[in-house]
């Protein structure tokens, strides 16, 4: 197993196993053309996207219109394909929100595929990290965790998004409560670097939100 991670805005995530290649998340909009080229030469048997935030979303119409084969939580799909518009940031102008997230390409509900909590993806299992959104996943294999936004990495360690970015913040603290009482080795958030276990249980068992 390998896991190679690229930045681009959000963490997007390479992973190779013998059962095949699986690619997590899709990038913000202006590295299009960066995530493009990483489509061309990681060639993914599919691309997983953990939740509809757009700095996670932003490149998945290339894959799309690459015929890759899209994957997420049923949850997630009225975002994905512009149904819904209910993006929760800048956090001190919400109303801007919906104007981002129209601003931004969709995907065709054809190209989805659903995906659920327990599914085997080419080796690795899907989790239901509910909070940040209400569909957001990640995925686990030999003690690796791939978080999404259900943590942040920060030099000072393991953070929660704000809460206003948050679906529901009671229940991402509920999320981050029981990946710390995961068997795990190494998590990997969907902004900053990796955490260790410790980490995620020091936040986990803060008290201030």
């Amino acid at each position: 197993m390998t896991v190679r991670v690229e930045r681009l805005y959000a963490n997007i995530f390479l992973l190779s196993t013998p059962g095949g290649r699986l690619m997590v998340d899709s990038g913000a909009l202006p590295y299009a053309p960066v995530f493009a080229r990483l489509l061309r030469t990681f060639a993914p048997d599919a691309l997983l996207l953990t939740h509809a935030h757009v700095d996670h979303a932003g490149g998945a119409f290339v894959a799309a219109r690459a015929g890759v084969l899209l994957l997420a939580h049923p949850l997630e799909h009225p975002a994905l394909t512009g149904q819904v518009h209910d993006l929760p940031y800048p956090a001190r102008r919400p109303e801007l929100g919906p104007l981002i997230s129209r601003l931004h390409p969709k995907v065709p509900a054809r190209a989805l595929r659903s995906v659920l909590p327990g599914q085997d993806l080419l080796g690795w299992e899907v989790v239901h990290l509910p909070g940040h959104t209400p569909g957001q996943i990640g995925v686990q294999r030999d003690g690796v965790l791939i978080a999404a936004d259900a943590v942040v990495g920060a030099p000072d360690g393991a953070h929660l998004p704000r809460a206003a970015y948050n679906h529901d913040h009671a229940q991402a603290r509920a999320t981050l409560a029981r990946m710390a009482d995961m068997d795990l080795r190494e998590i990997w958030p969907g902004h900053g670097g990796p955490l260790t276990p410790a980490q995620v249980r020091a936040r986990a068992e803060r008290v201030d939100g």
